[in-house]
């Protein structure tokens, strides 16, 4: 049974990079009416940020984790769990002074385990992520940041996504934009549209 993993990471009601990544959950559903879906907000849900506890716990033997050490684990056990079981991951990751949420990032920092995502090798990293798995990126911005222009340098969603996603094995990884929200309505209506359309093109 084919299962998608639906993150998002905006706590707005109107969140145009969440509505992008329903979209793509609604077609998908579509195309696979006995998938499982796994739904997260990282912002609603109140993914835990890495602390003290989560630290130590990471180094620290089984048998002498303490009963905090052992919940931290938990939590980061069951999100790794979930990217394991997904054949497909759909993010929605708006544009946060040119990175992402912070939320998003915690997640991120659940997930990206030594021993059980990668592991360091004498020739390098090693990802422990089943190959394969393909990434959806559904991202709104306040701009634009083509290349070849003055603005492609402040961009450091999209190549921080790809190279800590790519670190674990998730290297399948296509975004689609909704830019232009922060502009005038016209612009930021025609940017999503879109963005759709993006949506609605892709094959599943």
């Amino acid at each position: 049974m084919p299962t998608l993993l639906h993150l998002d990471s905006s706590p707005r009601a109107a969140s145009a990079s969440s509505r992008l990544a329903a979209a793509f959950a609604g077609r998908w559903r579509e195309r696979y009416p006995t998938g499982a879906v796994i739904h997260r907000n990282t912002t609603l849900d109140r993914i835990a940020y890495l602390d003290e506890v989560m630290a130590e716990a990471l180094h620290t033997p089984a048998a002498e984790l303490s009963e905090a050490q052992k919940s931290a684990l938990a939590c980061s056990d069951e999100l790794v769990d979930e990217l394991q079981v997904a054949d497909v991951i759909a993010i929605g990751a708006p544009m946060w002074n040119l990175s992402i949420p912070a939320s998003l990032k915690a997640w991120i920092d659940m997930i990206v385990r030594e021993g059980r995502t990668f592991e360091f090798t004498p020739h390098g990293v090693r990802p422990l992520v089943a190959p394969g798995k393909k990434v959806y990126v559904f991202s709104a911005r306040g701009g634009a940041y083509p290349k070849w222009t003055p603005f492609h340098a402040l961009d450091m969603q999209e190549p921080y996504l790809r190279k800590i996603l790519g670190l674990i094995g998730l290297k399948q990884i296509e975004f689609i934009y909704a830019e232009h929200q922060s502009s005038d309505a016209k612009s930021a209506a025609e940017s999503l549209a879109r963005a759709e359309r993006a949506v609605a093109a892709l094959a599943l």
